[in-house]
Formats: C-alpha cells, structure tokens, sequence
C-alpha cells in the first residue's frame, strides 16, 4: 500500500512531501517533493535551504539507506540560476524553467529506493535488482539546428547510448519528457522528427508508442529549443510492459499526429508501475473540451487520468507523485484549491508551462505504484 507523509524543516522554511511504497519485505520506493517558504530571499538562499532538505530527508528514520536515483529541479529562470547551483556528478540530475507556482524560486523532484545497486555508467544512472536494470538519462540537450533538428539529434544520441545497455528504443525505452522552447511555435518540429524516428526504429501505430510529455520548458542553454529526459529497462519479458487506452475517454494520439501512448504499465511479481503521459482535457475524437474553463478542463483531465489508471488496475489510492502544468498563472489558485481537496496528501508541484495545444489550459502526469502478487514476473 502506499503511503503518505510530510516532513516539516522549519528551521529552515522548508518541507517535503513523501509517498513511500514498502510491501513488507520487499524493495521500498520513494517519491519526494520539496518545496520551500519564498520567505522574499533571492535564488541563492532558497536553494540552499533545498539542499539542506534534501541532506535533512536522508537522515529522515523511513528513508535511511535510500539511495537517490534521479532529481529534477523546477526553476524560475534556468539560465541565470543553473550556474548558482552545485554540480552534481549524474546524468540522472536535470532542471527546467518551468516556475513552481507558490511564489518560489526552485522545487524539486526526488526519486529513491532501497535495496537497488545505483551507479553511473554510459553517461546514465542505473539502478539495478533483481535481474533488472532502470536506467535514467536526463537533461539531455543540443545547440544547434531548428527543433526538428534538436530533436533528431537527441535521439539518435538516446539511441546510441541504449545500444551499449543492449538495449533499443523500441524494447527498452519505457518513458519519455519533451520540454520545448515556446511550445506553441516550437512543438511542431519536435512531434516531426519523433515521428520520423520512431518510425525508423519501428514504432508505429501498428506497433506501440512510448509514454510521454511533450510540454513547454525553457533548457538552462538559450540555444536549446528542445531538452530531453528519459526512464529505460532491461531484463524484463516483453509481456510485462502493457500500454493503457481508455477509449471511451480518449483517442489514439496518432489520430492527430503525434506519436505516443496515453500511458503504460510495467507489471512484476510484486508491484505494477504506472507511467500517466502528460494529460489535458480532451475527449475519445481528439477534441479539446471546455475552452476558456479552467475548472471544467481540470476536473475532465482528472476523468482521462483515473480512466487511464483503471484500465491498468489502479486508481488515484495509488498515485506515488503529480506534475501539474499551468499556461496561466492566474488560475494557480483555483487549480490549487482543486488538488488540495482531492489529492491532498499527494506529493505533487504545479508549475507555470503552457501545454502543446494553446486552448489546453492545464495538463497533469503522474507515477502510480499497486501492489501485486504475479508469480509469472520475478520482484521488481
């Protein structure tokens, strides 16, 4: 089962925001938000009460012995802050220009489980157990070329680095994150060279797609138009990855030409995994529901998500995280009130992004964990 916890640093203005999913005797998966107090200081002193909660959570009794996997930084302003902040020795450390909402200059996403062997290898950090090996490459970026470019090259690079794990896109790659540089004129490019890459790797609409968010981002480098992150796997069968539809709640993406999937779940013995893309409010014909509604489109999104969960024997009982993405900062409070009277224990971050469609006001992703007894799969 999975449980929740804040832990409060008032020392230092700060608190995170714990989900932990620990079936007895079996591997103990962490997600964290931290978040901290603006308290009218500048970039420098909120980031360093982040990192002080961050060196606070690993003492924390339930997280002694966590290993950290990957973090994300949310950031007011990326090019001016990343040379502020300490250099961390992993590709599994990124950060984005996509604004916390509550008045803060930085938040942050933390990824961490016991019991897995972490190390740094091909550029990548990989967590293996079990027979498994999870391998997460983030932040990675291009300077040249429009974002079609950018983005071809990202994945060719991606592709590269899968192939010394023995590894491809198609079979391994579980989850991806697109952000883009003005989205509204930028994104066009980006789902074009995807498209086009996809299908020479042999992911098409006859085959499956891969989970993702496609979402407006600034990358800290000002010649980057497009910023890539990604989540593989190894040593699992070709059946425990399934992906997730809800047709009577929403349309295959291919239909309106992007290519991934609403969502995908990995199942082992012990647990399924449930990667949620980045989703808004539209309907099974691909269309946008409720323009201009920032309320309405907020509760249809929160439909397509627990329709999606559902079909992968889920629900929102089970979601480990949440990322909300706002166009209009001017709705942060409606949204908020929303979120804090249904998930209100749910570590979760809103942020300033527009989506890739300008008449989606919000969109959401989530990671949801359940527990599972299939002998067919070994542990996670």
């Amino acid at each position: 089962m999975m449980e929740r916890f804040n832990i409060y640093y008032k020392e230092i203005n700060a608190h995170a925001e714990v989900s932990r999913f620990a079936p007895k005797g079996k591997t103990e998966e962490y997600h964290v938000m931290i978040h901290v107090a603006p308290c009218d200081e500048m970039f420098p002193q909120q980031y360093k009460r982040i990192c002080q909660a961050e060196d606070l959570l690993l003492q924390h009794p339930d997280l002694q012995g966590a290993k950290v996997i990957f973090k994300r930084y949310f950031v007011s302003d990326a090019t001016n802050q990343k040379p502020l902040m300490r250099q961390e020795n992993t590709d599994a450390v990124s950060l984005i220009q996509q604004p916390p909402l509550d008045g803060s200059k930085v938040a942050v996403w933390i990824y961490l489980a016991k019991e897995l062997e972490v190390a740094a290898k091909e550029g990548c950090m990989t967590a293996s157990h079990n027979g498994y090996t999870h391998i997460y490459k983030m932040g990675m970026h291009e300077h040249n070329g429009d974002s079609a470019t950018q983005t071809e090259s990202l994945l060719l690079d991606y592709e590269e680095t899968l192939a010394k794990f023995n590894a491809t896109l198609a079979d391994n790659c579980i989850r991806t994150w697109f952000f883009v540089r003005d989205v509204d004129t930028q994104y066009a490019g980006m789902v074009k060279a995807r498209r086009e890459n996809f299908t020479e790797q042999g992911l098409t609409e006859k085959t499956h797609y891969i989970a993702s968010t496609g979402i407006g981002g600034l990358p800290a480098d000002t010649r980057s138009l497009v910023q890539l992150g990604t989540y593989a796997l190894t040593g699992h069968e070709p059946t425990q990855v399934r992906y997730l539809y809800a047709p009577a709640y929403l349309n295959p993406t291919y239909e309106y030409g992007v290519t991934f999937e609403r969502g995908t779940c990995v199942e082992y013995g012990d647990r399924a995994e449930i990667y949620i893309s980045g989703t808004a409010s539209i309907d099974n014909k691909g269309n946008v529901l409720y323009l201009g509604d920032i309320q309405k489109q907020t509760f249809r999104m929160m439909e397509n998500v627990n329709a999606l969960l559902t079909e992968a024997g889920s629900g929102f009982q089970d979601i480990a995280q949440i990322i909300v993405y706002l166009r209009d900062v001017s709705d942060y409070a409606m949204v908020k009130a929303i979120f804090d009277e249904r998930f209100p224990d749910i570590p979760r971050v809103i942020t300033l992004a527009p989506v890739c469609r300008p008449t989606w006001l919000i969109e959401m992703e989530c990671i949801a964990i359940t527990q599972r007894g299939n002998d067919k799969f070994r542990d996670f």
